[in-house]
């Protein structure tokens, strides 16, 4: 009988913990980082949302997109992105790089074709393509591109919108965000907010 009431007890106990733990854990500590995470930073909790001037959410400050026509053909007026090995290209629900090892057959096929339309496109020797234009980043959604690769593509897109080659590369250079803490990664810049403000450009 008191091994009976002893039990009990012991399970009542367990049980009155969980269900303050998961009080406490599961639903209080969610609420109040979301309520810090709202007031101190709210657009970086909400996804980093871009929006147009009519408030229509664009594109996100921290996820890929592609620049492309209805056939996935790059638009030349339009900075692009690096390639993206999510689903069928910069999808957010299926994050991922294409896993192939640098010898790859595959791999190796499509950083060459990758070059070569670039070094077409853009009118440039191939050997002058970063790497970054030819291959994807590890979560397929990598929103930036390297200075270098930004600063390749001015003379293409100056072109194809009919404006001063020099307007181009200012813009690039005023959209370059430096190292982290000076030391950490590349110089890098956004693509989006690049594409954003070159249409601004022109309004």
């Amino acid at each position: 009988m008191t091994t009976a009431r002893t039990s009990l007890r012991t399970t009542g106990v367990a049980v009155r913990a969980m269900l303050v733990l998961t009080a406490v854990l599961g639903v209080g500590y969610v609420l109040l980082i979301t309520a810090v995470g709202q007031l101190a930073l709210p657009h970086q909790a909400n996804g980093s949302l871009v929006r147009d001037g009519d408030g229509v959410v664009v594109g996100s400050e921290l996820i890929g997109q592609g620049w492309t026509d209805a056939e996935g053909a790059p638009l030349p007026e339009y900075f692009q992105s690096r390639p993206s090995a999510a689903g069928d290209g910069y999808d957010g629900a299926a994050s991922s790089g294409s896993n192939l090892g640098p010898e790859n057959d595959d791999l190796v096929a499509a950083i060459e074709e990758r070059r070569s339309a670039i070094a077409d496109g853009d009118g440039v020797a191939p050997g002058d393509i970063p790497a970054d234009a030819v291959t994807a980043s590890g979560s397929g959604l990598d929103p930036d591109i390297s200075a270098e690769y930004a600063a390749l593509q001015a003379d293409r897109v100056a072109a194809a919108r009919g404006i001063p080659t020099g307007e181009v590369q200012e813009l690039v250079r005023a959209h370059v965000q430096q190292r982290d803490l000076g030391f950490l990664g590349e110089e890098r810049v956004n693509v989006l907010e690049l594409n954003r403000a070159l249409d601004a450009l022109q309004d």
